[in-house]
């Protein structure tokens, strides 16, 4: 029995010395406080790190197919009036949303940004007492009113009854609508009148947009839209005017649902028209995004890159459309962010790696100054006998 545990001894990595053959130095009890207050930094730094998620980004191909890509917008026109304002999309498989209202809100402002109360219909109409019918006549009484298109209508028995329909019909034919006053139902309503009232006035449209996963745009132009030899057209002939100040503040534009981390790097521009009319242009790149927190929790969204241009146009001629287009192309790479924690045990490989580590280097540091300062001493105690 003695025999295996003097062999145990001998096996002992850690032999003990003797206090009494100890020497502390002032030196040693600097170097011992400076690892000590490191090693808690480090240590504190650790448990930081360990304590927190961490995230790691992998990029792969987007092979996702049959998508819709989801479109969130915010943007306030300072000098544009909601009457004229349109919103329009399109893609490069040929589907088109024209004149956009569904989930679209538009909000009309005074020139100080304020929001202005909705107006009653029928304020700034002319008395006019009874409505043009279909055939020619006016409305007269126990009658159903059945409105004229103007030439523009779809079958014998279909009926403008108010302005918006006369306008609808005409964009469906490919048609502009020159002078509204010469239409009974515009006349009747004030459209003119409306627009003239509303000079001076601003919008806030805000809402979203769910489009076909393909490049594509949209864009908010003033007046109704239409295609006219295959071309996008708008109809700017109805408002009687040469310029339109298309000066806009991006209030928010994000691709997907928001996730911790995303940075749309358009939100918050602001673009102030110096010319009498332009097109604004906004070239975007979607970068398809997956992100999953530590819970497993998964949000497919996006991220975008963008680069900006301007086209401005002389007064009276409309060379290009004035408006704000987006147009966005995706990118074919996937960008996966994932939450984790750091495991235990390499937190306390860690640990162990920091206490060794600052432990082992503070005892060289130690040694070499303790036998340096007893080199010094000896060399002085020697030229002193000599």
């Amino acid at each position: 029995m003695d025999g295996i545990m003097s062999k145990l001894r001998s096996l002992d990595a850690y032999p003990k010395i003797n206090e009494d053959f100890y020497s502390r130095t002032l030196s040693g009890g600097l170097i011992t406080i400076a690892s000590s207050v490191l090693m808690l930094l480090l240590f504190i730094t650790e448990l930081r790190l360990y304590l927190h998620a961490v995230t790691e980004t992998k990029l792969m191909v987007d092979t996702s197919r049959g998508e819709t890509l989801r479109i969130n917008f915010d943007v306030t026109f300072p000098a544009l009036p909601c009457s004229i304002l349109s919103l329009d999309a399109m893609d490069i498989s040929g589907e088109q949303h024209l004149d956009v209202k569904h989930d679209v809100i538009k909000k009309r402002l005074d020139s100080r940004g304020n929001v202005i109360e909705a107006r009653p219909d029928g304020i700034g109409a002319p008395k006019i007492e009874k409505p043009l019918q279909k055939h020619g006549g006016r409305l007269e009484h126990n009658e159903t009113y059945c409105g004229s298109c103007f030439g523009a209508e779809e079958s014998d028995d279909h009926c403008c009854n108010n302005c918006e329909d006369v306008r609808e019909a005409y964009r469906k034919k490919g048609w502009a609508l020159s002078n509204p006053d010469l239409v009974d139902q515009c006349k009747r309503e004030g459209f003119l009148q409306r627009i003239k009232e509303e000079e001076g006035e601003g919008c806030n449209v805000y809402g979203f947009l769910e489009v076909n996963k393909v490049a594509g745009n949209f864009h908010f132009a003033p007046g109704k839209s239409f295609q006219q030899s295959g071309v996008h057209v708008h109809d700017l002939m109805a408002f009687q005017k040469d310029t339109f100040n298309v000066s806009h503040h991006i209030n928010r534009l994000s691709f997907g649902e928001y996730f911790p981390g995303v940075v749309n790097p358009l939100d918050g521009v602001h673009w102030n028209q110096e010319s009498p009319s332009g097109m604004y242009q906004y070239f975007i790149k979607v970068v398809p995004t997956v992100y999953t927190d530590v819970g497993g929790h998964t949000i497919q969204s996006n991220q975008f890159s963008v680069t900006e241009h301007f086209r401005s146009a002389e007064a009276g001629l409309l060379q290009s459309l004035p408006g704000v287009f987006f147009f966005y192309d995706l990118s074919p790479i996937k960008v996966t962010f994932m939450e984790e924690h750091v495991s235990f045990l390499h937190f306390l490989t860690n640990v162990c790696a920091i206490v060794g580590g600052v432990f082992t280097v503070s005892g060289i540091l130690d040694s070499f100054i303790y036998h340096s300062q007893k080199a010094i001493k000896k060399k002085m105690d020697l030229g002193k006998f000599s």
